[in-house]
């Protein structure tokens, strides 16, 4: 009998590590409730839209945690404890919650949504600290838990929308009230609160009637009034916060945020307050007009106070005339507007290959954290050019890589570029190149005879080289092959060069495997004009291919959606004069340390 009890007390247990550490799976808060008083009867109850969806939880007796962790590789993420509001009497815990707590996943903050106990006599000793309770033991349970869940115990923050935000205020104003005997002495002060549209008062002048009623009752005193109008318990340990009110909101007036803000300013404690003109109340993530701008402007205060990293930003290499005077680069934040760096000067100046030139620069970030480039040296060498960087700005000697050097009727590698595959651990390098004598089929008079096919070589360490073979016959004049890897395997962009029938334009092939095969290519992605030299990121999660529209001189890109390939060449802007590159994305700090050039 002991044996088998010991046996499911494991099963409970490992049953339990696993609930824990589920995306998206509410945790239990407590071991034990404080001042709990048993109800049989006090059961939770579900506010449901027309479609049957739960939008709101009343009468919560179990405390839980629904856990959002971000998805990325810091060991170290700021997190927030998510408090919906509801008038003390309800949690809108889907629009005031889960979809708050996903916002904040895709801006690398690890977020929990708090199902706290709402303020009861039937199932609370003292119905005033009861959701408190819950917010100081939410902040510990994430310190207690930081290592487990990649957080930084220093950047735990709360966030509460109305009601929630009378609790997120008193959570930030009440953090070290003895309202129930922690197992630890773990701080439950939070590092920054973002309060959204908060009921902060319970003074009759300004508050919102329902909260006040629901959470002090009838005939609060007015001690207990003044205790829990949070902006009269503000001093100079409370945490930085971020306000965010609309003027027009006839729920809780928009004093509750002015008041609050106005002690924390008269108290030194860093605070930013948007006011805005319209948005009624309750409006979530934002609903129209400016009040759609919050989250925007809360992700830029998180980043100035240091609790999110600067967002990444893009670097395009190009080179501009016939690549002459070597590297030229721009960078841009949101991949559509572009500023050169360098004030357009080189920064890099080609010294290998027969004519010394450096045309379409390709540049990516290996596996060892290195930048690796290759481009163009000449219109007809058998050999590319190569150098490597730890900045973007200091290069290591140049070498010339001879590629095509045993083909004897070799004449040209044009534009190459690298794709890194992190299974092999390898280099793949590809370019384009004319073998007289090959490929008959479709040589042509046009285009100075030229006839390309795609090659390849890999190298772990661009020291060593496998023998070049073929890589794409795609049974046409094939250029500017540029390959990235998606959720399903490679995708090659390619440019058809047939002149005669015109083509010039840019498809796509893929692959399983980097090395191929790969299929027929597909339908043109680009229009009725010459495009070439494609470079693919991602932007919010859909391919951008930008390229060189090369006879109208200037830049264009489309982008993929459910219905296709939309054409979005004209909301997007590059510098004068710029030639086909590559765009890859860098860290702020990288971008900065390139702006200082």
């Amino acid at each position: 009998m002991k044996n088998s009890s010991f046996k499911l007390a494991l099963i409970i247990s490992f049953g339990f590590t696993s609930f824990i550490f589920s995306q998206n799976k509410e945790i239990p808060l407590w071991d034990k409730i404080p001042g709990s008083i048993p109800a049989v009867d006090y059961k939770e109850e579900f506010r449901l839209d027309t479609q049957g969806t739960i939008t709101g939880i009343r009468k919560v007796t179990e405390p839980t945690l629904k856990v959002f962790l971000a998805d990325n590789n810091n060991s170290k993420n700021a997190a927030v404890i998510i408090c919906p509001g509801g008038a003390y009497s309800l949690l809108s815990h889907e629009k005031e919650g889960d979809k708050v707590a996903a916002w904040f996943k895709s801006i690398g903050i690890s977020a929990f949504v708090l199902k706290y106990r709402l303020p009861s006599d039937l199932i609370m000793k003292d119905k005033t600290v009861g959701p408190l309770q819950d917010a100081l033991e939410a902040i510990r349970k994430l310190r207690r838990h930081a290592q487990e869940w990649n957080l930084d115990p220093a950047k735990i923050g709360v966030i509460g929308f109305s009601a929630g935000g009378h609790l997120a205020s008193t959570l930030s104003t009440h953090y070290n009230d003895k309202v129930y005997n922690s197992k630890d002495n773990i701080s439950a002060r939070p590092d920054f609160s973002l309060l959204i549209y908060p009921v902060i008062s319970m003074e009759d002048s300004i508050t919102h009637k329902g909260s006040k009623e629901n959470f002090l009752g009838k005939n609060a005193s007015s001690a207990m009034i003044g205790n829990y109008s949070n902006e009269k318990q503000v001093d100079s340990n409370t945490p930085k916060t971020f306000l965010v009110h609309a003027t027009d909101d006839k729920a809780v007036p928009v004093e509750n945020s002015i008041n609050y803000y106005l002690a924390l300013k008269r108290h030194q404690v860093p605070v930013e307050m948007h006011l805005y003109e319209n948005g009624g109340h309750g409006f979530g993530l934002g609903v129209q007009g400016t009040n759609k701008s919050w989250p925007e402007a809360c992700e830029k205060w998180l980043i100035s106070n240091g609790f999110i990293p600067k967002p990444e930003g893009y670097v395009f290499s190009y080179f501009k005339g016939n690549g002459e005077d070597g590297l030229h680069l721009a960078s841009s934040e949101d991949g559509y507007k572009w500023e050169t760096l360098k004030k357009d000067a080189s920064f890099l100046t080609p010294q290998v290959g027969k004519d010394k030139l450096m045309r379409d620069p390709c540049v990516i970030k290996g596996g060892d954290g290195m930048y690796h480039m290759v481009w163009t040296v000449s219109w007809t060498d058998k050999g590319i050019g190569y150098a490597s960087s730890k900045d973007l700005i200091h290069w290591s000697k140049q070498e010339f890589i001879p590629v095509m050097a045993h083909e004897k009727n070799a004449r040209n590698t044009w534009a190459p570029e690298i794709t890194y595959d992190e299974n092999s651990k390898k280099y793949l390098i590809y370019w384009a190149s004319t073998i007289d004598g090959k490929f008959t089929e479709t040589q042509s008079s046009e285009e100075k005879g030229y006839n390309h096919r795609i090659y390849y070589t890999t190298t772990k360490d661009f020291k060593k080289f496998k023998k070049t073979k073929l890589l794409y016959e795609p049974g046409f004049n094939v250029i500017d092959a540029s390959i990235v890897k998606d959720e399903k395997g490679y995708i090659m962009y390619l440019k058809d060069e047939t002149k005669v029938p015109v083509q010039k334009n840019l498809k796509i092939a893929t692959s399983k495997n980097l090395e191929g095969p790969y299929s027929k290519a597909g339908e043109p992605i680009t229009g009725k004009y010459w495009a070439e030299g494609p470079t693919a990121t991602q932007i919010n999660g859909e391919w951008v291919v930008y390229f060189d529209k090369y006879t109208q001189k200037k830049y264009g890109a489309v982008k993929q959606t459910s219905k296709g390939w939309e054409d979005i060449s004209e909301q997007i802007s590059f510098p004068q004069g710029t030639r086909h590159g590559t765009i890859i994305k860098v860290s702020a700090d990288v971008i900065e340390a390139l702006k200082k050039e």
